[in-house]
C-alpha cells in the first residue's frame, strides 16, 4: 500500500509540475486539442492542485500532511492568480480569490503553529 501510495503521489506531483510549467503540451498529449487564453490559467491552476494532491497523499508519519497539501495548493494558486491579475487579468473574483487565497494560507500556517 505504502509504495502504490508513493507511486500515486510522485505521478500526480509530477503531471501537475508538467501542467503548470507548459499547459499546452499536457493538455496536447493527454487530449489531443490545443488551449489556449483563459483555458491556459485554469490549467495551471489545476497543476498547483495535482502538486497538492501529490502533497499531501505522500505516505509517512506525519499527521499533518494534508495540511501542508492545502498550504502548498493555497499558497501557489494565490501567487500564481495575482501574476494572472498584474499582468493584465481582470475577472470580477480575481482580487477576491486573490484575497481569500491569502487569508487561507495564513489561518492555516497559524492552525500549524497552535498546539492541538
Amino acid at each position: 500500500m505504502k509504495k502504490l501510495l508513493t507511486l500515486a503521489s510522485v505521478s500526480e506531483g509530477a503531471i501537475g509540475l508538467l501542467l503548470f510549467a507548459y499547459p499546452p503540451m499536457v493538455v496536447r498529449l493527454l487530449l489531443g486539442s490545443e488551449i489556449a487564453g483563459v483555458g491556459i490559467v485554469v490549467a495551471r491552476i489545476a497543476g498547483i492542485s495535482l502538486i497538492a494532491l501529490g502533497i499531501a497523499c505522500w505516505p509517512g508519519r506525519i499527521p499533518q500532511r494534508a495540511l501542508y497539501g492545502m498550504f502548498v495548493y493555497s499558497t501557489l494558486a494565490m501567487i500564481y492568480l495575482a501574476y494572472v491579475g498584474l499582468t493584465g487579468g481582470r475577472g470580477i473574483l480575481l482580487w477576491p480569490a486573490v484575497a481569500v487565497h491569502a487569508v487561507l494560507s495564513i489561518l492555516l500556517v497559524l492552525s500549524s503553529l497552535s498546539p492541538d
